[in-house]
């Protein structure tokens, strides 16, 4: 007998799909409802800019709010899992901080290895970012080796994120005013720079993530009694953690990399869904801040574009004002909603 699928799934589908449509109509460039439905089934519209600016910037970018909030949701659902602590989130093994510094040093630092000027671009950004999150990972991997305590490779990572941070900010203080406010910008986190080629990259990566997730979803359930049931289960809790070590790295890193560092999505989202899901249950859990993720990144980056205005607010601001007060009514209303 099947297993009947919970109506939260079709649910969160119709909401993605709403949010979708919604998200390739607003803009600088106002387009109605109408002339999107044409154009995403093929039909003609009178003005043939419609098509131009929906297919090769509106839709880009579109994708990339889905993956974005997707990696960032799942990152946290995986790391509050593992540390089973309610605040964690996808930056606390450093590895987003690792990302921010390979941008800051290629910014701001340029001038201070072997070369007196730097090419700063997108491209060029994705490449430092990912350098970053890829050399921190590496090491926490190779701590993991070592260090048998959860909760001490928790604080290790929270040590990562201080020292890049301490450099970033040594960075800061000797950078001139045009590389300093470039830096900011690029903080302020966006989903609109990426060309076709670098959403079907970022695609790829967090499809990669998310399969080392599904292969752990055993584990993650297991580890939501302690690492001792989870052991007297058969589960190999050295081999567990470095699946999901790697899938968050995947995961945040390349969010990070591609779309700066987004705040509040990897850590509100898996409470939203388990909320919504009443389940703690990760085969329900996977999928559903997946989905979650992408709508609520699609809605923030709707109101960031300031429809009809030529204005795009910093979508940090947005995810933050937005969902913040949201949780802590979250953990008003019900205090044991997690663990």
């Amino acid at each position: 007998m099947k297993k009947k699928i919970p109506y939260q799934f079709a649910l969160l589908a119709a909401l993605l799909v709403l949010c979708f449509i919604i998200n390739i109509s607003f803009g600088s460039v106002e387009i109605p409802l109408s002339a999107t439905f044409n154009e995403l089934f093929g039909l003609r519209n009178a003005d043939d800019s419609f098509g131009y600016i929906i297919w090769n910037y509106r839709i880009p970018k579109a994708f990339t709010a889905i993956l974005v909030g997707s990696g960032l949701s799942l990152s946290g659902l995986l790391m509050q899992t593992l540390f089973r602590n309610p605040l964690a989130g996808p930056f606390v093994l450093g590895i987003s901080s690792g990302a921010s510094l390979g941008a800051a040093l290629l910014i701001m630092g340029g001038g201070l290895f072997a070369a007196s000027y730097t090419v700063v671009n997108d491209l060029s950004l994705s490449i430092a970012s990912s350098l970053g999150s890829i050399l921190v990972l590496l090491i926490v991997v190779a701590i993991a080796r070592k260090v048998k305590d959860t909760m001490a490779l928790l604080i290790i990572g929270l040590m990562f994120a201080s020292i890049t941070a301490a450099v970033v900010t040594v960075l800061s203080y000797f950078a001139k005013a045009e590389e300093l406010q470039q830096y900011i910008f690029w903080t302020f986190g966006t989903v609109g720079n990426l060309s076709s080629n670098q959403v079907l990259i970022l695609g790829s990566i967090v499809g990669l993530g998310l399969l080392l997730s599904i292969a752990a979803i055993k584990s993650l359930n297991a580890l939501l009694l302690g690492e001792n049931y989870a052991r007297s289960l058969g589960v190999r809790i050295g081999r567990s953690r470095y699946l999901i070590i790697i899938a968050t790295g995947l995961l945040a890193g390349s969010v990070t990399a591609f779309a700066g560092p987004i705040a509040f999505i990897g850590l509100a989202v898996p409470h939203l869904t388990r909320q919504l899901f009443n389940s703690t249950d990760h085969k329900l859990l996977v999928p559903g801040v997946m989905l979650y993720g992408g709508i609520l990144l699609l809605i923030c980056d709707t109101i960031a574009q300031l429809p009809s205005s030529s204005y795009v607010l910093p979508i940090n601001a947005i995810t933050s004002i937005i969902g913040a007060p949201v949780v802590i009514w979250l953990l008003l209303r019900k205090r044991n909603m997690i663990f």
